[in-house]
């Protein structure tokens, strides 16, 4: 009897403003709230709004047996604290039934853990906190930047004292193992969750798309499909803007999310369970080695979305370099900048891939071409780091 894992990422980065030479050592501001607010109407209106409403009608009508999780970053949360408080009140009307697991991850969004195991550990600590303050609760699981991941990543989780943490279930990493069942990491009892992803991209990228032989996909057919799965978990894992922002409403995402669970209840061997619930329930079957980084970002799932050319790799070294200076400043402000400057995004934004990955790094993306993202951000740093003099 399996259980259907739900979990949803949340997140909107701090965008870098149009920046230019003549900008360095006259201004600051180096973050446009105008963009930012423009890009979290847009997402508020199309989809957390609508499905937030969706889920939680689907809590009420099930009592208790349609569950999930979310992880939220520290950056969004911040921009509907500002801007959107109704928004984020809505999100922790879902965590109060009791049946929303939360994950804690970097506050910023960052590759911080690429940085040093001391940041990474800050900035998950400030993102452990603002979930206190605003939920009220302390997550037991991990979901690193873009589900990032390595077996030090996870010795440097569980050393944080969490019990288990999310994965992509890559095939090379499985062989001839299934994703559908709760691992643990090497020499480690952290729990790992590998993501079905196959099953989370059917929704995640292939719900719309006509030339898929599967198209149109409902919810009492993508039910029978789970129903036919043998294991102990299945893991759908996705970006929440799956719903409404990269499938719009009149592709039918949401009647299918408000339509899953009941259709899922159906089969007795179904049941939807919270993350921790699921490693309370079932022991590792085996243990997952890897000794390098894997990611769910793109087609390669490594590091390559964020640091794969020259570009990316001076700009993150640049910014890496930093840590030893903006450990000695007392600026609250000046470690703040420094820490959206880490936001996974701004490397993402740079990324000179091609065909299917072309689409992706296009998404949401406010610069004509990777060469304009890195040299504003180049701009911005040169500025920043002659502050710090």
């Amino acid at each position: 009897m399996p259980d259907i894992c739900l979990y949803f990422h949340v997140h909107q980065p701090t965008r870098l403003r149009h920046y230019t030479v003549f900008d360095i050592g006259k201004n600051d501001n180096y973050f446009d709230d105008e963009r930012n607010l423009f890009y979290l109407e847009r997402i508020a209106r199309k989809c957390y709004v609508p499905a937030n409403k969706v889920l939680l009608d689907s809590i009420n009508r099930f009592d208790g047996k349609f569950k999930f999780a979310f992880s939220i970053t520290g950056t969004i949360i911040e921009q509907l604290e500002q801007f959107y408080p109704n928004v984020l009140e809505s999100f922790r009307a879902l965590v109060d039934t009791g049946c929303v697991e939360l994950f804690d991850e970097t506050y910023y969004h960052s590759l911080s853990s690429l940085i040093s195991e001391k940041e990474f550990n800050r900035q998950v600590k400030q993102h452990n906190k603002k979930f206190k303050n605003v939920f009220g609760v302390r997550p037991n699981v991990f979901r690193n930047t873009e589900a990032l991941y390595s077996n030090d990543i996870a010795k440097a989780v569980e050393k944080m004292g969490y019990k288990a943490m999310v994965c992509e279930g890559l095939d090379h990493i499985l062989d001839w193992r299934s994703p559908n069942f709760v691992y643990r990491a090497k020499d480690s009892n952290l729990r790992v969750l590998m993501r079905n992803y196959k099953l989370a991209d059917d929704i995640a990228f292939r719900f719309s798309s006509r030339d898929w032989a599967e198209w149109p996909l409902k919810a009492d057919k993508y039910a029978s499909w789970l129903s036919a799965i043998q294991g102990q978990c299945i893991n759908l894992f996705m970006d929440y803007e799956t719903f409404g922002e990269h499938h719009w409403e009149d592709t039918g995402i949401f009647n299918f999310l408000g339509s899953l669970p009941g259709e899922a209840l159906k089969y007795p061997q179904l049941s939807f369970s919270t993350p921790s619930e699921i490693i309370s329930k079932h022991e590792p079957v085996d243990e997952i080695d890897i000794p390098y980084y894997s990611s769910w970002a793109d087609v390669n799932r490594d590091l390559s979305a964020w640091l794969e050319n020259d570009m990316q790799k001076h700009a993150f070294e640049e910014i890496k370099s930093l840590e030893q200076t903006m450990m000695k400043k007392k600026n609250s402000q000046q470690l703040a900048n420094w820490r959206k400057l880490q936001t996974s995004d701004h490397f993402y934004y740079m990324c000179t891939k091609w065909f299917a990955d072309g689409d992706v790094h296009k998404y949401f993306n406010h610069y004509n071409t990777p060469y304009d993202a890195y040299l504003n951000y180049m701009n911005v740093l040169t500025d920043f780091k002659s502050r710090l003099k």
